[in-house]
Order: structure tokens, then sequence, then C-alpha cells
């Protein structure tokens, strides 16, 4: 790889770095090539990337960066599973994980946050953007339901009387 090309590699990194809502480090020693490609199909899928670079062009990138203290992770064979949601790569990198024990998570970074594995599978734990969003939503038109219900429930019992009198009269 030539000067160029490194410079280009360092460029594309840390504008992973600067824009991803969480960065996460992992080993990946001894995992097949359609391993690696089923990682990439399910961070794709996720909405996010999975990027193998030097280690040295990596730290260069991070400096300046809010997520420099994620550099000294950055040893041995290590993959960058990264995405803008800030829950996405961590919880596909810890499902993986999971399945796959030569994938090893080391850490990462969420924001200015540098995340130790336990931190990632936290972060993994919280409900995505959109299950956030899903949430907000249902409480905001529940109580719109509620009162469609207490509205509409006055109704329905004035008809049940009625129909409860009309049955008394007939017999």
């Amino acid at each position: 790889m030539d000067r160029a090309q490194k410079e280009k590699v360092v460029e594309e990194l840390g504008q992973i770095f600067a824009s991803s809502g969480v960065v996460v480090v992992a080993h990946y020693e001894g995992m097949t090539v359609a391993q690696m490609q089923d990682l990439r199909a399910r961070m794709r899928e996720a909405g996010g990337s999975v990027r193998v670079a030097k280690n040295t062009l990596a730290k260069i990138a991070l400096e300046g960066k809010p997520c420099e203290s994620m550099g000294k992770l950055l040893t041995g064979m290590t993959v960058l599973a990264f995405s803008e949601d800030p829950v996405a790569a961590a919880k596909v990198s810890v499902d993986y994980a999971k399945a796959n024990d030569k994938f090893a998570i080391l850490g990462g970074a969420m924001g200015t946050e540098a995340l130790d594995p336990a931190g990632v599978k936290t972060v993994a734990a919280m409900p995505s953007r959109e299950e956030l969003i899903a949430q907000i939503a249902s409480c905001i038109g529940a109580p719109a339901s509620n009162i469609a219900g207490a509205i509409g429930a006055p109704a329905s019992n004035i008809a049940g009387i009625l129909k409860t009198l009309e049955e008394r009269e007939a017999a």
C-alpha cells in the first residue's frame, strides 16, 4: 500500500470514528471467510458496517477524535463494527459473539465514552432507535385511546341498561 492509499484509508477511518454512533472493536482471529461474510451481512441488515484496517492506520485516524481513548484496544487481528444508530452495531456484535467463539469483543466507543466488553453488552441491551420511537408513539397514543374509550363507555352502559329494562318489561 503506497502513501496515498494509506492517507485515503486514514481519512475514511477518521470519518467513521467521527460520524458513528457506536464503534465496536473485536478480535476475529480464526474466523473463516464465510463467517466474516455472515457477520457483514448481519451488520448490513441492521444498518451498520464492518471494516478491517491496519491498527497503526486506525490509531492515526483516531488522533483528535472524541473516541481517541479506544486506541489501546487496537492490537492483534481487530475488526471494527460501526453504525450511526448507537445500538445496532453493538447488538449485532454481541449476538454474533454468542454464536461464534472466534469473534471476541474487546470494547469500543460510543461518542466520547470508551466502552469495555461489559459496556458494549449494556449498550446492546438498550432498545434501538426504532423501538424507542415505537414506545414513545404508543405512550402518546395511549391517552387518546383511553379518552375515546371513556367517551364511548357511557353510551354502551346506557344501551345495556335500556336493554335490561326492556327485557324486564317484556317479562
